[in-house]
């Protein structure tokens, strides 16, 4: 992605957040914050363990939509590619070099059937989810007509009740139909326990994933003895992924949250009952907010509602204070409880999101901040590609 200090027309404030050189307290909000020492620590853990239990990581970039964060995490990390839900998003990370890129979705409408197949002429390595027979033959057409290879990986439902076959003579059927057909490759399994990532319990959340095992080891032992090998088997998020790292099953980890962290995901507990973001991960994203008003003695209210922010999964928490609490948004508006009137108008506070994935999707720059300075300036380069 181009420096935005190469650029001459940014104005601060009106098309820009901020400018690399400047202090913290400059920054406009609301604006996603981005600690680049945290980052860079949960991209090497990540990276690290993959490393250690022999798993690859197709980090998932539906999370931040952003190149230079994927790009990031293939090089502190090790990454393998990234994967995304759909094909306008799959296309920005493409064509901003990531050479390996998975639709982790299936791809049904002819249109974006036709671009999907043409992506592998961007130079990537282009794969897709199928849980529809008749799909085979969509991509097969597709991929002929351009002259190009689309990798498909079948997608089992094992547990999530959205996409995926559940029976193991399904996955066999439509893996041969896909190894069958010209331009289109068989390349594994997906199978990504979705429902399961949030449960609190650790034991709840292991429970869940035992059913989803077991499930994706008939399907591979099935699909062996008809001369099919897997070269992904792919799945795990933030709330699993050593799970499936040790089941001796699946290779690929599709982890995303793990990156940034949220507040829902911070709640959920790991083996030993603490929470994840209390030593596992780090939060490491911020929606950074300015209080604008104080008329009220003990109610201070700040510039990020829910605009700036989704609240599907609660809403945020100030970082680092537990004198102050986000009570209350509307569109432009949050209320922040101040019993003890300490807040200042034009004070700044991090938020950390509710969750992270939307929340990045409704801004249009990541402000990486080091040390109090504003280090990079990225843009959220797939903002809105949701087609």
């Amino acid at each position: 992605m181009k420096d935005v200090t190469q650029l001459d027309d940014y104005e601060v404030g009106y098309d820009i957040p901020a400018l690399p050189g400047m202090d913290e307290s400059e920054i406009q909000t609301p604006c996603l914050v981005l600690d680049l020492d945290a980052l860079e620590r949960n991209i090497r853990k990540m990276g690290d363990y993959a490393k250690a239990h022999g798993m690859r990581h197709r980090v998932h970039g539906k999370m931040h939509k952003s190149v230079d964060v994927a790009k990031l995490q293939i090089e502190l990390g090790g990454a393998c590619g990234v994967c995304c839900q759909k094909v306008s998003e799959a296309e920005v990370f493409a064509r901003g070099g990531i050479a390996d890129v998975m639709v982790s979705n299936q791809v049904r409408d002819p249109a974006k059937i036709d671009r999907l197949a043409r992506m592998p002429k961007l130079g990537a390595r282009v794969l897709v989810c199928v849980d529809d027979e008749a799909n085979v033959a969509d991509l097969s057409a597709a991929a002929q007509t351009h002259g190009t290879e689309i990798e498909a990986l079948v997608e089992i439902d094992c547990g999530a009740g959205r996409c995926g076959v559940t029976k193991t003579e399904d996955v066999v059927r439509i893996a041969k139909a896909i190894d069958a057909a010209p331009g289109l490759k068989f390349a594994g399994l997906q199978a990504y326990q979705g429902a399961m990532q949030h449960m609190d319990s650790y034991e709840d959340r292991k429970a869940k994933i035992d059913v989803a095992v077991a499930m994706v080891k008939d399907a591979v032992e099935a699909l062996k003895a008809e001369g099919l090998e897997c070269d992904i088997v792919g799945g795990g998020g933030t709330g699993s992924y050593y799970f499936e790292s040790n089941s001796g099953v699946y290779n690929e980890l599709q982890c995303g949250s793990y990156a940034f962290m949220d507040a829902d995901y911070g709640r959920i507990l790991d083996a030993e009952g603490k929470r994840i973001d209390q030593g596992e991960w780090e939060n490491a994203l911020f929606l950074l907010t300015s209080v604008m008003s104080h008329a009220k003695p003990a109610k201070a209210i700040c510039d990020a509602g829910l605009k700036a922010q989704s609240v599907d999964s609660g809403l945020p928490f100030i970082y680092g204070r537990d004198d102050v609490k986000y009570v209350k948004c509307s569109d432009e508006h949050g209320v922040i409880e101040d019993e003890g009137g300490v807040l200042k108008v034009n004070e700044k506070l991090r938020l950390v999101p509710g969750h992270c994935d939307p929340t990045c999707n409704v801004h249009d720059w990541y402000v990486g901040v080091r040390n109090g300075k504003v280090e990079a300036v990225w843009p959220v380069s797939a903002r809105g590609k949701a087609y």
